[in-house]
């Protein structure tokens, strides 16, 4: 721009410029400013911009100006500068285009978006107003000659109010962004206390306040102005804290309080402000915080923001403390629970004090008798006495508690711990609702002292101790020795290893050959399920079966041999061993699952094995646990193509009838019996009855277990037509038996 004089006031004239745009009366550095770049390569812009503007305000604040006359130079301040509100900005300088790519430069490199730029050119051709403000992000494209005082002043006093309305938002957004993550935050926070304390401080730093503040409780009753108790409290009334809010003391704090909690809603004063919190668990609860300011419109909508997410945290919270309450105190006597139990037994087994430390069960004799003659509610105010007579003489040393129903546990020092101290506290009477009642109880105790076990373990001990001192005698003890767990211990280190084998792929699927006793040849296999460990033992299925049964892992391991024995199948088939049948085991409890024919189904569909060469075999006493449910369940199994073995049969109390309903294709005769038939005289008999029965029935029949060829050739000669054992082949892994069935069946005993 060239140097102008006119008379008007609207031109824009020069004035000296003073050292970094200070004002002369230095008054505009002790407030807040608006700072604005000037960016232009003719320092007489420079100063005109000064001299129409240096001396005004806008939006109450002056403004601070900083210059460049490059836009290299104008590079270097903005990489130090941030805070900046406007950039006056000329177009052509060292370039035609470097006002156009320092606004690319300002708004992609450096990610200023706040910053308002206003473009100013003294040659509008090599910037076209309407495509400058199409493509970039400019707030006001001006000529230099159009650019009088009062229109520098009114892009300028736009540009700034836009800057400040921009900053607003930015900075309500970020506070709302805090106010989310504060909110997740006191999510995690566990108890009450540490909720309250959270949202001190999460409130004096998202809206820059001073760390003064406490949160306060008032239980709901008809007085609206009931006493407050404070949860936690910081800064200046740190000392309120944990107790009742003093109202002479803090007047001013405790009007405001009780006036939020009466009028359930937020109040702010002018340095203060009292949060209402919302009213949970038949308690109120409020909120103050010095504000050290007087908090504007935004802040305050966001401060009720704020209100609402704590609203939801803190019934979470006092949601979470009843569960914990639930989940580690017995709801009648409010004593210790069990699962509180475990925790301070393990403890005790982790502290010094173990080697004098014993823990007691004490389980009340017929109390279920008494219960049931006088009525629950006697009966929950027998244990009420009895709680609290244990707490009266033992509570103050040792710890007591309940592990459910009639039975109390009692831990600590073993001087105190001892039968005759606790079987003394039922040589009196209890009054209850006005009766005399005579109690005795018996008693499982474990020394603490050289316990390898967990706390879960220990309580489990003493319960198998309470119930041997049960079957001895009432109303007398018995400790725990190390031979009463043996069985229950390895039943559990076996689930574990079995866990492992699984996880581990130790277990594997090997396959036994069915033979045609007719022809010699090979028909199918049984799908058998093997363990091997790591140091090469093998677990024989009879050990581990009834386990996986009893934990239910039988479920998981039931259908991976499923699957894989339908993918041999598969394989075998590619072979062109087409003819080729699998029997896989289910056992009781994978029949009982919901999900087993839905299991079935996925797994044929997923492996495309044809349904009619795979057989189901369950036990005889699966057939006859509840035969309704089951045959319409095989009734679904049989829709799918797959056919049912009836396994070791003979060997239960099978009712013919149902027997006949259940439309099974096979019966398996075990192995017991085929042992038998070379044995006596008439050691054939079942075998040859079941062989008769399964051809009445139109079912097919095989033998387990067969041996040698003696017992092959009576088999044969009754008329039975498929066997499998040792004296064909022994169990073997897939690769194997491919080779067995490639050499025509010969070589795999």
């Amino acid at each position: 721009m060239n140097r102008q004089h006119a008379a008007d006031d609207d031109d824009l004239v020069f004035l000296a410029e003073t050292p970094d745009g200070q004002k002369p009366d230095g008054t505009a550095a002790a407030r807040a400013v608006w700072r604005v770049l000037i960016v232009d390569d003719d320092t007489d812009v420079h100063t005109a911009t000064l001299f129409a503007l240096g001396s005004l305000e806008m939006q109450g604040r002056p403004l601070e100006f900083l210059h460049a006359y490059s836009a290299s130079e104008a590079r270097k301040i903005l990489a130090a500068e941030t805070d900046l509100a406007v950039i006056l900005l000329d177009v052509v300088m060292e370039r035609e285009d470097s006002g156009l790519q320092l606004v690319r430069h300002i708004r992609e490199e450096l990610g200023l978006c706040d910053v308002r730029i206003i473009l100013r050119t003294g040659q509008p051709g090599y910037a076209p107003e309407m495509d400058a403000i199409r493509d970039f992000d400019i707030n006001d494209y001006k000529t230099k000659s159009e650019l009088t005082r009062i229109k520098l002043y009114t892009s300028v006093a736009t540009a700034i109010r836009s800057y400040e309305q921009i900053c607003a938002i930015n900075a309500s957004r970020r506070r709302l962004d805090r106010i989310a993550r504060a909110g997740s935050e006191l999510m995690l926070a566990h108890g009450l206390e540490n909720f309250a304390y959270g949202i001190i401080n999460h409130a004096s730093a998202i809206f820059e306040m001073p760390n003064n503040g406490l949160i306060c409780m008032q239980a709901h009753g008809e007085d609206q102005d009931g006493e407050l108790f404070v949860i936690a409290a910081s800064g200046r009334y740190g000392t309120a804290a944990d107790a009742a809010l003093d109202s002479r003391q803090h007047e001013r704090l405790h009007h405001l309080l009780q006036r939020a909690l009466r009028e359930q809603r937020n109040m702010f004063d002018a340095d203060g402000l009292a949060l209402y919190l919302g009213s949970h668990a038949g308690r109120h609860f409020a909120a103050t915080l010095d504000a050290g300011k007087p908090l504007d419109d935004i802040d305050r909508s966001l401060m009720e923001v704020f209100c609402r997410n704590i609203s939801v945290g803190l019934e979470n919270v006092l949601l979470v403390t009843r569960l914990e309450n639930f989940a580690f105190h017995d709801p009648l006597t409010r004593l210790p629970n069990r699962t509180r139990l475990k925790e301070l037994v393990d403890k005790a087994l982790g502290s010094h004090a173990r080697s004098d430390s014993t823990l007691a069960l004490v389980d009340i004799d017929h109390f279920s008798e008494t219960n049931d003659a006088l009525g629950h509610q006697f009966g929950d105010l027998l244990l009420l006495g009895v709680a609290a007579r244990l707490e009266k003489h033992l509570g103050g040393q040792l710890i007591v508690g309940r592990i459910g129903g009639d039975t109390f546990a009692v831990l600590g020092d073993a001087s105190l711990v001892n039968p005759t101290t606790l079987l003394d506290l039922f040589c009196r009477s209890f009054r209850i609702d006005g009766q005399e009642v005579q109690l005795s109880a018996t008693l499982g105790l474990l020394r603490l002292d050289d316990y390898e076990g967990s706390g879960a373990d220990a309580l489990k001990d003493a319960e198998i101790a309470l119930k041997r001192a049960k079957l001895l005698q009432r109303a007398g003890h018995v400790y725990f020795t190390r031979s009463m767990g043996v069985d229950i211990r390895e039943r559990v280190r076996m689930m574990h290893a079995l866990r492992t084998a699984i996880d581990e792929q130790e277990m594997f699927v090997v396959y036994q050959p069915q033979i045609d006793l007719a022809t010699r040849r090979p028909v199918g296999a049984e799908a058998l399920l093997r363990w091997k460990t790591r140091d090469g033992n093998f677990i024989p299925p009879d050990r581990f079966i009834p386990i996986a049964e009893y934990s239910g892992l039988i479920i998981r391991i039931g259908e991976r041999v499923l699957r894989e024995a339908c993918r041999e199948l598969i394989r075998l088939q590619e072979l062109g061993f087409r003819d080729f049948s699998m029997s896989v085991n289910v056992s009781q409890v994978q029949f009982r699952h919901p999900h087993f024919l839905d299991m079935l189904k996925a797994v044929l569909a997923e492996t495309g094995a044809p349904a009619s060469r795979i057989e189901l075999e369950i036990t005889e006493s699966i057939a006859m646990e509840d035969p309704d449910l089951l045959i319409d369940l095989l009734r679904q199994i049989k829709q799918t193509g797959v056919s049912i073995a009836i396994d070791d049969f003979g060997t239960g109390f099978s009712s013919l009838s149902y027997l006949q309903r259940l439309q099974a294709d096979r019966l398996k005769i075990d192995r017991l019996f085929v042992t038998e038939i070379t044995n006596a005289s008439r050691g054939s008999s079942i075998a040859e009855m079941v062989i008769q029965l399964g051809r009445n029935l139109g079912m097919s029949v095989v033998a387990e277990g067969v041996e040698d060829e003696r017992q092959a050739a009576i088999l044969s000669a009754l008329g039975c037509p498929l066997a499998q054992g040792y004296l064909f082949a022994k169990p073997m892994p897939f690769d194997q038996l491919v080779g067995w069935l490639g050499n025509g069946g010969n070589g795999g005993n």
